[in-house]
């Protein structure tokens, strides 16, 4: 059974930082992209930074140059997000495109959720 464990989150004043991490456990087949959404309170959960086991990336607009994405490493991917607004405040969630098994096409793996609140 495949799951994705996070770790990270909390509260931070505008201007900080806080570094997201998750990692996947279980067994499968391939990895092909790891990253995170967000889900800010009232409205649809949204892109923020994917990479996939190639080193390519993609950023949401909102985020570029202030979040940096890693390398994936060991199954685990690491979120550093400096220069915090109100407007990043929303709930997180890792996720994961991997195949489970050879008999099994690949598919969208989502962690729990962890909630980021940046305010004065």
């Amino acid at each position: 059974q495949v799951q994705l464990v996070e770790f990270g989150g909390g509260s931070v004043q505008p201007g900080g930082s806080l570094r997201l991490s998750c990692a996947v456990s279980g067994s499968f087949t391939k990895l092909d992209r790891m990253g995170w959404y967000r889900q800010p309170q009232g409205k649809q959960r949204e892109l923020v930074a994917v990479i996939k086991t190639s080193g390519i990336t993609r950023y949401s607009d909102s985020v570029q140059g202030r979040f940096t994405v890693s390398d994936i490493f060991n199954n685990t991917v690491a979120l550093q997000m400096n220069s915090l607004k109100p407007e990043d405040t929303a709930i997180y969630y890792c996720y994961a495109w991997l195949q489970p098994s050879y008999l099994r096409p690949f598919d969208d793996y989502w962690g729990q959720g962890t909630q980021v609140t940046v305010s004065s």
